[in-house]
């Protein structure tokens, strides 16, 4: 257990924390972890065609994206989802919209961070939200940002796989064992119904890093078995018992 242990994952779109990290965040929650997961935009431009295909306005996508962002928090055991509500296509923001991604930064005091890949060709909103990422922890790390408040240690920032994987030069170090949070993971992957495509094909993902997380827990000399699993990328040097 992890009493008072405190993690955040930092979301370009609604459902990215699902995806990519939805395990992470059930495993970790199990474990004592309050993690937050910092919503920047509902994906409501760029990543709701269904919903526009059936002819929805843009504030009820909204509202649906954000509702399935909800209870895919509930499912996985989110301590807060943080909704910055900032748009998409392009995801923008501005010194005051910094600050406050720097305040909750400084509120949680992660003791690890995630977001995106440094790199994706295919959806600039998520390599500019790594961006933002590591210019707030850096400013959360100032004692002369707003002086007399905690300042952050140095949680890692670790980098969840990226659709598109070999595009994106994402090159995992980490592999985290997620069978035994699987069927949460999984539940939350079905309240996203805007993107219903993508269910299975994140379930197929999980089963390859399942397969490498085996090979390099030893492979057939005595590797951990592993149905499930997700991969990382950390940006700084690890000295880590858990994420």
């Amino acid at each position: 257990m992890s009493e008072g242990k405190t993690a955040l994952v930092i979301s370009a779109h609604a459902a990215d924390f699902v995806w990519r990290c939805g395990g992470a965040i059930a495993l970790h929650a199990e474990m004592g972890y309050r993690v937050t997961v910092a919503c920047l935009s509902f994906g409501e431009r760029g990543e709701s065609a269904r919903l526009w295909k059936e002819g929805k306005s843009l504030q009820e996508v909204k509202d649906i994206r954000r509702a399935e962002a909800e209870a895919a928090a509930g499912v996985l055991g989110v301590h807060e989802l943080a909704c910055f509500d900032l748009g998409d296509y392009p995801l923008e923001l501005d010194r005051a919209d910094k600050v406050r991604l720097v305040d909750l930064i400084r509120k949680v005091q992660p003791a690890w961070m995630m977001s995106h890949s440094r790199w994706d060709p295919y959806n600039t909103d998520h390599m500019y939200m790594t961006q933002v990422a590591l210019e707030c922890r850096m400013v959360a790390q100032a004692w002369g940002h707003n002086p007399g408040e905690k300042v952050l240690g140095a949680p890692q920032l670790y980098l969840f796989e990226p659709h598109q994987t070999e595009q994106m030069g994402w090159k995992p170090d980490t592999f985290l064992d997620i069978t035994p949070v699987w069927d949460k993971k999984r539940a939350a992957m079905e309240h996203m119904n805007g993107q219903v495509h993508l269910w299975d094909y994140y379930t197929r993902v999980a089963q390859q890093r399942a397969n490498h997380f085996k090979r390099n827990s030893g492979g057939m000399s005595g590797g951990r078995d592993c149905t499930y699993a997700e991969g990382f990328e950390s940006v700084f040097p690890r000295t880590v018992d858990e994420l």
